[in-house]
This record gives C-alpha cells, sequence and structure tokens, in this order.
C-alpha cells in the first residue's frame, strides 16, 4: 500500500504533522507536488495528484490530505478514474463560506460545491479550527457523504498546532486503512 500526501497550502513545512508522517512513520509516501503551492491554482494541484497518483498504478494508494488538499483531492475524484485509490483520509477542510477563506488567492477553489465522494473516506475536524467550525465540517461531512471525526481543541490540526507525529491522527489514520482491509506499514 502507497499513501500520497495532500497538504494545503504552501504545502506543509518540516513542523507539520503530514511531514512527520511522511518522513518516519509512513514508509511508502509520497508527497504531491504542485508548482503553485504559494498561489494555489485547482488543475495544478489535480494534475500534481495525478501524477503522483500514477507513479504507484501498480499499488492500493491512500490518500492524506490536508486543509485545501481535501478540496483539491475531492475535485481531483471528479476528475479521475482512480481505481487504484482505496480511500481518503481527510483533516480540516476550511469553509469556503467562513470570512476566513482567502477567496482572492484561492480563487480555484472558492467555487468548488463538494459533492458525494464514490469512495470511503473520512473527515476529522478539530472543535476550535478557526477556518472551520464543527457545524460547517458537519456540513461538509454529509456534502461528501463521509463520517465526521472530531478531535477536541486541536486547531487547525497544522504546524501551529505543534502535534510533531500527532498520536491521535495516527490512531484514526490506522484504524481507517483497517477498515479498508489495509495495513499501515511502518
Amino acid at each position: 500500500m502507497h499513501f500520497i500526501i495532500v497538504p494545503g497550502l504552501n504545502g506543509s513545512d518540516h513542523n507539520h504533522w503530514q511531514s512527520a508522517w511522511e518522513s518516519g512513520w509512513l514508509a511508502n509516501s509520497t508527497r504531491i507536488a504542485p508548482a503553485s503551492w504559494t498561489h494555489p491554482d485547482r488543475d495544478d494541484w489535480t494534475a500534481a495528484i495525478d501524477h503522483a497518483a500514477g507513479q504507484v498504478a501498480d499499488d492500493d494508494v491512500v490518500l492524506v490530505t490536508h486543509s485545501l488538499g481535501c478540496y483539491a483531492t475531492a475535485h481531483w475524484l471528479t476528475t479521475s478514474a482512480a481505481p487504484h485509490v482505496r480511500g481518503v483520509f481527510m483533516v480540516a477542510p476550511p469553509d469556503q463560506r467562513a470570512p476566513t477563506f482567502p477567496t482572492t488567492l484561492l480563487s480555484t477553489f472558492a467555487r468548488l460545491e463538494p459533492s458525494p465522494l464514490r469512495l470511503p473516506a473520512v473527515l476529522v475536524a478539530s472543535d476550535d479550527d478557526p477556518y472551520c467550525t464543527v457545524e460547517a465540517a458537519a456540513r461538509l461531512a454529509v456534502d461528501w457523504a463521509v463520517p465526521l471525526v472530531t478531535t477536541g481543541r486541536q486547531g487547525h490540526i497544522n504546524s501551529d498546532s505543534d502535534l510533531g507525529l500527532w498520536p491521535l491522527g495516527q490512531r484514526l489514520l490506522t484504524s481507517f486503512v483497517a477498515g479498508l482491509g489495509l495495513t499501515v506499514a511502518t
């Protein structure tokens, strides 16, 4: 099994749990590499996901997404067959309807309407995310037709949250992957 890491805006720095997982815990992982990390372009990001998935087309894939990466992945799933993708672990998507959503910077993402995902997924949200209330996360979970798991007060579940390897997230991902009939090889 292979994990594709799909970070949010600016690509998840070295203090982010995605980076910690990629460099140690998830032995078989690849990070997408769009050219537009700082001024995200939806088509560039979906092409980067498509490229990363194409590199491991002979293996089961689970996408591990954060923030804006959740929207990029959801959009990619509407445009790609992705037969080898088994599931999506979605963490802390921002609320596009909130005043904190930078609509101008993220214009190619601002009008993406979430629709049911066609494969297993879970949405993980924090109780005090400044970019998405629990109520908004619940709405997104309904729109994407996925279960919602809340983590308590962990902010945007990013570098500022100072989570290190984020043990709770590791347990959640391990459980999600087990539900797919797969195991996390570390």
